[in-house]
């Protein structure tokens, strides 16, 4: 086809239920190089490139005629808490007569408790340290960890569902505190280390973290009595083990089993643990545009849509190139979204609930701006009753199909699957469960506190299984996440069609989506809501 004429029909109005909106490649182009430009630097939270992209954003919900979604304009200020590893010291672990310092086998994180945290304490090993009478799971039987430290396994043993695991897994530190631990250290897997080598871990740690706070200024931390901390790789994990049950290659047998379900017992000797920090504050806004609902019984409740829009900012880089500039990861997800608040607006006909769009911060921290948005909702009196996040969206071929993390666990999966089926487009399951990437992005904010939600991503067929493993493989987080990679942007507005349509869908429904009954979130999060039966 004539390039021309396949420009003029990729921008073309595509027709809608009873009304008529564009979505445009050229437009996705424009707001995704704005915002990977060097000049933004990087977008890291709470820095000025960072700002820069917010008040970009907000001029453009702003020029839509959006209203703003705070009581005080686009912004929800989220305050921060910064704490990095102190250079001038260096941080550690000892036991068994030898000590190991951070990065040398182990890692020792900073601490937001204080720029000196240490102590010594008996150590006890958990096994996975999971607990769930659904799935036959105690490991702290028998065991006693008030007032040490808790030694367990990364992640969880083979068996459980995908879903589950990654939520059973998140709240080990919150059973551990429970159980009185004062400390963890978690045992990295071969398995893991294979997915995500030693070096890429010691990158990622040694970038400076951050703590969201409440208003009153305190960090929101939800077990301050752990207050130490480590993780070992398999060699200082021998080492910890030497005089134990699991001594004499035992050990790597274990890691090796995925199936194992260990007994846990008490390590001889002591643990002591420094770690040394440099705190300090900043501030960093999610960005916040809303199109009030058209029914006057609907209006409060708020379908959500949400991106990050933070990336990883100045890094150590390579070939001299030291800006993390995150086009796929996330300015094409902004990018999406603010292309279906424009389809919103030029439909002139507004949906029956209120939609919000919303540029989070902090996701690259640990999905910090989502959990301040969903623990300080922006407006009183609206109620979020769905969220559809889009999070790195890979746009750099044609796709055929998506994926909707978390779909089979409410209602909101229906509705992409309508709008799918209407734009012939496949809807499929999660090609890799063991990798859990519904509690790994902004939507999960929302589900703990029982909202419907999941998060969108391009597919694998027609090519983009490959698409996805070149991009992991080789630009993400990178600094070659940026304007030189081949980015298809008619697939971009493919894309932001469907999200619109799904958005739509929930907007305008008679009933707010609900978690389907038995689900392990529903029950986990959402008690006492009603529940829709599975089909």
């Amino acid at each position: 086809m004539h390039r021309s004429i396949a420009l003029l029909l990729s921008a073309c109005v595509f027709a809608g239920p009873a009304h008529a909106q564009s979505f445009s490649p050229e437009r996705i182009r424009s707001d995704v190089a704005f915002l990977a430009d060097d000049l933004l630097e990087g977008r890291g939270t709470g820095t000025r490139g960072y700002d820069l992209a917010a008040r970009y954003v907000a001029s453009r919900f702003e020029a839509l005629g959006l209203q703003p979604g705070t009581a005080d304009g686009w912004y929800q200020n989220v305050p921060f808490i910064t704490f990095s590893a102190d250079p001038t010291k260096s941080s550690s672990i000892t036991f068994g007569g030898k000590s190991f310092a951070n990065a040398d086998h182990v890692l020792v994180g900073p601490s937001i408790l204080g720029e000196t945290v240490e102590g010594t304490a008996d150590a006890v090993f958990v096994g996975y340290g999971l607990e769930d009478k659904r799935y036959g799971l105690d490991d702290y039987r028998g065991l006693d960890v008030r007032g040490k430290i808790a030694v367990s396994i990364y992640g969880t043993p083979e068996g459980l569902p995908s879903d589950v695991a990654a939520t059973l897994s998140e709240k080990k530190p919150d059973l551990a505190a429970a159980k009185g631990a004062i400390g963890t250290i978690v045992i990295l897997t071969p398995g893991l280390l294979k997915r995500f080598p030693w070096g890429k871990i010691l990158e990622n740690s040694a970038l400076p973290r951050m703590r969201w706070a409440h208003p009153d200024g305190r960090p929101d931390l939800p077990n301050p009595t752990l207050r130490l901390g480590a993780s070992l790789d398999p060699t200082a994990a021998e080492q910890l083990f030497a005089n134990t049950p699991l001594a004499g290659g035992k050990l790597a047998a274990l890691l090796a089993d995925p199936k194992a379900r260990p007994k846990g017992f008490a390590i001889p000797g002591k643990v002591r643990i420094e770690r040394f920090s440099k705190i300090d504050k900043v501030r960093s806004p999610n960005v916040i545009g809303m199109l009030p609902g058209s029914d006057p019984t609907l209006a409060n409740e708020v379908v959500l849509l949400s991106a990050h829009l933070d990336h990883l900012g100045i890094v150590t880089g390579k070939n001299g190139d030291t800006i993390a500039n995150g086009a796929m990861d996330n300015a094409s997800g902004v990018a999406t979204m603010m292309e279906v608040a424009r389809a919103f607006v030029e439909s002139g006909q507004r949906p029956k609930r209120s939609v919000m769009f919303v540029a989070l911060t902090g996701e690259e921290k640990g999905l910090f701006g989502s959990e301040y948005l969903a623990t300080y909702p922006s407006l009183p009196g609206k109620r979020v009753v769905a969220n559809v996040n889009l999070d790195m969206p890979i746009l750099t071929y044609d796709f055929t199909d998506v994926i909707a993390f978390g779909a089979e666990h409410s209602t909101v999966g229906e509705a992409v699957a309508r709008a799918a089926a209407a734009e012939r487009i496949t809807l499929s399951p999660d090609p890799e469960p063991e990798e859990q990437f519904f509690v790994r992005s902004d939507h999960y904010s929302f589900v703990k506190k029982g909202v419907p939600a999941l998060s969108l991503d391009t597919g694998q067929a027609n090519g983009g299984k490959e698409a996805g493993e070149a991009f992991r493989r080789a630009r993400y987080h990178d600094v070659s996440d940026d304007m030189t990679q081949k980015i298809n942007w008619q697939a971009g507005a493919k894309f932001a069609r469907l999200n619109y349509l799904v958005a739509r869908d929930l907007a305008d429904a008679a009933q707010a989506p609900r978690w389907y009954a038995g689900d392990f979130f529903g029950d986990q999060f959402a008690k006492g809501q009603p529940k829709a039966p599975k089909p």
